[in-house]
């Protein structure tokens, strides 16, 4: 927790990261047949409108912030679906050091894009390599201090920083759900609630094309799954990891997880209740609530991110599951 506190001292006067709106979701009887007779109210944090359209930068930011100046001077390297290397390289940008990246080779052209355009030198390569350099904390083909998108200490107290600030906008929060994916997001949150307000129910979200944490919460143990490419590309493995289920498990109250449907359905109602845009992990803890899986009360969805591709986002709005 202390680690927590001082990252938030640290982002604070940090100009690459924001504090974040918490809004209400209106209407909810309109929306959610399982949840519109019971007592809920939906909030949504909002780490889509962070500089980098994602709460990534939080945790890129505090880590490499924490870093000696003179191992900084050689520039950073990071292994990632896209967020996360999109905002180790705006802040690498902003310090002026380099930023190389090991990015899976189904990364979609938007983020592509987005980290260049932050000037972010990329490395695809297929899934199994890129999660290989994810469980070896690092691949020898890559330039700087390599900072793990997970399970990096700084960057999870950065992520941790999301917590904070919702119990100061919603002190009297039952249920916050985030998105899991390596599980940095979820314990950083987690780790606030269970230390300041250990009643709260903390939940991660996944998908069931990619519901590792899940499958090891009811097997007690860790244990692999089957990984299916979807249009939610920001969170799911085919497996946790080694150095971070521990504390999951004791901070988390579970895994919620939603079909590829029940999350093109939240994306497409955030835009159009809300004027939200969220790509297919942020709008999974949404999907979650709304399907009445986290229980009553006063729960905040953690809108992770809004980086999903145009077209996807066509589709979705036309109905459909891209």
């Amino acid at each position: 927790l202390e680690d927590i506190r001082k990252a938030k001292e640290t982002l604070r006067c940090c100009p690459y990261v924001v504090r974040t709106p918490l809004i209400k979701l209106q209407n909810l009887a309109e929306t959610a047949a399982a949840v519109g007779d019971g007592d809920v109210e939906i909030y949504l944090k909002l780490e889509n409108l962070q500089p980098t359209s994602s709460f990534k930068v939080r945790g890129a930011s505090n880590a490499m912030l924490s870093l000696d100046p003179e191992r900084l001077k050689q520039g950073v390297c990071t292994a990632s679906a896209g967020n996360f290397a999109q905002g180790l390289a705006w802040t690498a940008k902003e310090i002026g050091v380099s930023c190389n990246i090991l990015i899976p080779d189904h990364t979609p052209q938007n983020k592509r894009l987005a980290m260049e355009r932050y000037n972010g030198v990329l490395h695809p390569v297929p899934f199994d390599t890129w999660w290989n350099a994810i469980t070896q904390h690092g691949d020898e083909n890559l330039h700087g201090h390599f900072i793990h998108p997970a399970s990096d200490p700084q960057v999870i107290a950065g992520n941790g920083t999301i917590g904070l600030e919702i119990l100061e906008d919603i002190p009297n929060v039952d249920a916050v759900i985030t998105p899991y994916g390596g599980g940095g997001l979820s314990c950083g949150v987690a780790t606030v609630m269970k230390s300041l307000k250990p009643a709260v129910r903390c939940y991660a979200a996944e998908v069931e094309t990619a519901a590792p944490l899940s499958a090891s919460l009811k097997a007690g143990c860790m244990t692999c799954c089957d990984y299916v490419p979807s249009f939610v590309d920001g969170i799911g493995g085919k497996s946790v990891l080694p150095e971070i289920f521990d504390l999951a498990r004791n901070v988390l109250d579970g895994s919620l997880v939603v079909s590829l449907r029940q999350t093109a359905d939240a994306v497409k109602l955030l835009i159009e209740k809300a004027r939200v845009v969220a790509e297919g992990a942020g709008a999974a803890p949404v999907a979650a609530a709304l399907a009445g899986k986290a229980g009553l009360g006063k729960i905040v969805c953690v809108v992770s991110g809004g980086n999903i591709d145009s077209q996807k986002l066509m589709k979705v709005l036309e109905g459909q599951v891209p």
